[in-house]
């Protein structure tokens, strides 16, 4: 099997991962504990991109708007499309991170990261300063990494766990919950 192939067979993984993400992040108001980190903010926003059918036939939505509004993407899970792409936010220690998250590769696009003292002040000629502001920029984006790797351990340990079922019967349950009509919550 070649590696074009593999992606294509595995990338269910990156779309429940990004699905089960949202669901945890509305679980507890956009909190969500992360073993060995705590409580750690993951909110979903603005841009969520959904697929279904392969090949010619793929089709796509992409949904933006507030976090409150997302219900379009709500309703395309409900109709059976997959999420392939979300912006994301998480805050952490104080920081937060703002980026895409590409289901099928696990690709971060349009990262954000803090800004901190040192990366403010980004005007220096110093060599030394330069190298200061780069070094904690590549610390941060670490950060970010060893984040997402963590919810995904997480996610890891419950899809290959026997919990799996409740949890997928909990998510069904999320995504079936509500729809909004007229601007009104109706229970469905």
């Amino acid at each position: 099997m070649d590696l074009v192939d593999l992606i294509v067979e595995k990338r269910f993984l990156g779309q429940e991962f990004l699905t089960w993400l949202w669901y945890k992040s509305e679980e507890r108001g956009g909190s969500v504990l992360l073993p060995g980190e705590g409580d750690i903010t993951v909110v979903f926003e603005k841009h969520m991109l959904l697929e279904s059918g392969e090949g010619e036939s793929t089709e796509k939505i992409v949904c933006t708007g507030l976090q409150a509004e997302l219900q379009e993407a709500r309703t395309g899970l409900r109709m059976g499309k997959k999420l392939e792409q979300a912006r994301i936010v998480i805050g952490h220690n104080d920081y937060e991170y703002s980026f895409t998250l590409a289901a099928a590769l696990m690709e971060f696009r349009a990262v954000r990261l803090p800004k901190t003292e040192t990366t403010e002040q980004d005007n220096s000629d110093n060599p030394e300063e330069i190298e200061g502001m780069t070094l904690e920029r590549i610390y941060l984006f670490e950060e970010l990494v060893k984040l997402v790797n963590g919810l995904f351990k997480m996610f890891l340990n419950v899809r290959l766990g026997a919990e799996w079922r409740d949890e997928l019967q909990k998510i069904r349950a999320w995504v079936a919950k509500s729809t909004v009509i007229d601007g009104e919550e109706q229970l469905t």
